[in-house]
């Protein structure tokens, strides 16, 4: 059911509650720059993409981005798409835009289930990042080196980050719960020389150690030269049990009790600040990266204007450390936000645990995947009840698209008069194409509007736009959160073929950004996402890449070939999607229970628990193309009673028949 048939909006802002926003604020200015009447959004974003060096010039004004702008422009190749160059002359530092208010005010607060508690002030964070920062100095990081980090969301993973951010090395990360391979894949391209890992973490109550899991690792990552280890499941850290040479974190900050003030390198706009990774899908992970002005600007931008998060506001979300949301989330340090961070299973205390904390802590900004949005609304919990929310203002939701009951439950179980803010981009830009608005009504089932600065469309296959339509999400013009590439693809090739090949040669435009979304645009300016338009899987909400699976079912010698997809689920009213594996096993093999278990195990045990299969099927063949790539997305379609285009290119389109009507995929 589309939004716009709906006639009356779940919340419209108060006009007081709008005219204080700093989206309000901003559009005062805008005008006073442009000298348009610039009347409404639509109108500010139209002008905010057809100059937008004035409009990424007024960010950094309004913001009061830290920076030395050296007579900068603020865009040189503005037509280049990729090639644009943004600030190319400017020099900053992503920490110190982060940490420039040392203060008593507090900077984050820690909950790792009902196990541990912490809380820092901004002063205190300042002095842990300098601290940390000169001993990663001792041991010879420099700008340029990676820093990773396999940690939980709590505060010594973020004050690793600022220290690495604050030298000019770059950061990357990955949660806990990857196994030795899905860790392998990542760091191991982008060869880290110093580890942040913790001895274990919590979930469900149950203490889960990964002890032995570094000490798997450690051999096979030799370019790190130092492992430095948090104790998370102890008091202390059983050195034995590690990786030759590991120490525990307080130890190897101790010897700089003298450094209270961090030292920041201010560097070229586009010093690369993090590496990303990307799902998976037809191979090992993309390593995506990221540049520190880029990143610093959109997520001012979002979270100062969109989210209208202020000075003095509590902004919580729930993410691991492996997604992009927690790249976000410590973004909000730079507005003067308190940072709420939580580690842990979100529905342990009879799926309470969440809001007591937003309650304890005065959340105002909470942030949540759709998934649980979904899951919370099958259960007993009615926030609205049951909690003191008084001061919370916005729900956010990503992950994956947000279903039109979702809005009801959030208006009638959370709180009536709150902006829910649907918002939906990526890794690959380590922000939004589309998102929330202070300014706009909510309505049902919709994305409030396009970012400011994002040329946002939607294209049929042709490349015409369409309205009311399905089509691809695309952008046509650059913007500063844009990759500057991938890791390892010196000629660029690679990160062309990510995103630019879909509509290449089109008259026009310079290069046209296709995000993989399949998404329409409504009567109300806003947006639906319908889903991935490529074959990776998306169960609750978490973006998993089917080749991630492959590589484990491979290591089994009973499964000759397997093909993965996502069946929407529950078929006649779907609400998510669940992972169906199907296994082409030796001559004479029959799928049985231990078997599947055998499978699950080793997926389990190399990946994440979210990798795992929801149904393994035994069949036959598996559907290649003729250059002998697996065809996912014909095998979902015959699933799910679609046609199947170009089957032509088909070495064997005969199996595709073995995957229509299975009887195991209706229960």
């Amino acid at each position: 059911m589309n939004a716009e048939i709906f006639d009356t909006p779940l919340w419209t802002p108060a006009p007081q509650r709008a005219a204080q926003s700093a989206m309000a604020a901003f559009s005062a200015q805008a005008r006073a720059v442009s000298g348009l009447p610039l009347a409404d959004y639509a109108a500010l974003h139209a002008w905010s993409v057809d100059d937008s060096a004035a409009f990424w010039q007024l960010v950094w004004d309004f913001c009061e981005v830290v920076g030395d702008l050296n007579g900068s422009p603020v865009l040189v190749d503005a037509q280049r798409m990729p090639g644009a160059a943004w600030f190319p002359g400017a020099r900053l530092n992503f920490a110190e835009n982060l940490l420039r208010a040392s203060s008593n005010a507090q900077a984050l607060v820690f909950r790792g289930e009902d196990k541990a508690e912490q809380s820092l002030t901004r002063a205190e964070l300042c002095v842990a990042v300098a601290r940390c920062a000169a001993a990663l100095r001792a041991v010879g990081v420099e700008a340029g080196d990676r820093v990773a980090a396999w940690m939980p969301n709590m505060p010594q993973t973020l004050i690793a980050m600022l220290a690495a951010a604050s030298i000019g090395a770059v950061f990357t990360s990955a949660s806990p719960d990857f196994g030795v391979q899905g860790v392998l894949d990542r760091f191991g391209q982008t060869t880290p020389k110093v580890l942040f890992a913790c001895d274990g973490y919590w979930y469900n109550g149950k203490a889960i150690d990964i002890r032995s899991k570094l000490a798997e690792l450690a051999p096979q990552l030799p370019s790190v030269q130092r492992w430095i280890v948090v104790p998370y499941l102890s008091a202390g850290v059983e050195l034995s049990k590690l990786p030759p040479g590991a120490v525990a974190f307080d130890d190897f900050i101790a010897p700089f009790a003298h450094a209270t003030v961090p030292k920041y390198e201010r560097l070229p706009f586009n010093h690369p600040l993090y590496v990303m990774y990307s799902s998976g899908t037809t191979g090992v992970p993309k390593c995506i990266v990221h540049g520190a002005g880029g990143t610093l600007v959109q997520h001012l931008k979002e979270l100062c204007l969109h989210s209208d998060v202020r000075a003095g506001d509590r902004l919580f979300y729930f993410t691991t450390c492996g997604w992009m949301m927690w790249n976000w989330l410590v973004s909000g340090l730079a507005v003067g936000a308190t940072l709420l961070l939580f580690d842990g299973n979100p529905f342990v205390a009879d799926g309470r645990i969440l809001w007591d904390y937003a309650a304890a802590e005065r959340c105002t900004h909470f942030g949540t995947s759709a998934k649980y949005i979904e899951t919370l609304a099958k259960g007993e919990v009615r926030p609205a009840v049951s909690h003191d929310l008084s001061n919370l203002r916005a729900v956010l939701s990503t992950g994956s698209p947000l279903a039109p009951q979702s809005f009801d439950f959030v208006y009638t179980a959370i709180k009536s008069d709150i902006q829910l803010a649907s918002i939906s981009g990526g890794t690959d830009i380590i922000s939004c194409f589309v998102l929330g608005n202070p300014l706009l009504p909510v309505w049902r089932g919709e994305i409030q509007c396009a970012g400011l600065g994002m040329a946002v469309d939607v294209w049929d296959e042709e490349g015409h736009p369409v309205r009311g339509a399905k089509g691809e999400l695309v952008c046509l013009r650059p913007f500063p959160s844009m990759p500057i590439g991938f890791w390892n693809d010196a000629d660029g090739r690679k990160y062309h073929a990510a995103y630019f090949e879909r509509f290449s040669g089109l008259s026009g435009f310079s290069g046209v950004w296709c995000h993989g979304d399949f998404c329409e645009i409504t009567a109300h300016g806003g947006l639906i996402i319908h889903g991935r338009s490529d074959a990776t899987l998306n169960p609750g909400g978490v973006r998993i890449g089917t080749a991630e699976i492959y590589r484990q079912v491979e290591k089994l010698p009973e499964v000759l070939d397997a093909v993965v997809i996502g069946q929407d689920w529950p078929p006649q009213t779907p609400t998510d999607v669940r992972v169906v594996l199907f296994v082409r096993l030796r001559a004479g093999l029959v799928l049985d229970d231990v078997l599947m278990a055998r499978i699950r195990q080793t997926i389990r045990d190399n990946t994440t628990p979210r990798h795992v299969p929801a149904k393994i099927v035994q069949v036959d063949d598996v559907p290649r193309t003729k250059s002998g790539k697996i065809v996912e997305l014909a095998v979902r379609n015959v699933v799910h009673g679609l046609p199947v285009k170009n089957i032509e290119a088909l070495a064997n389109p005969q199996a595709l028949a073995e995957f229509r009507g299975r009887a195991e995929l209706t229960e």
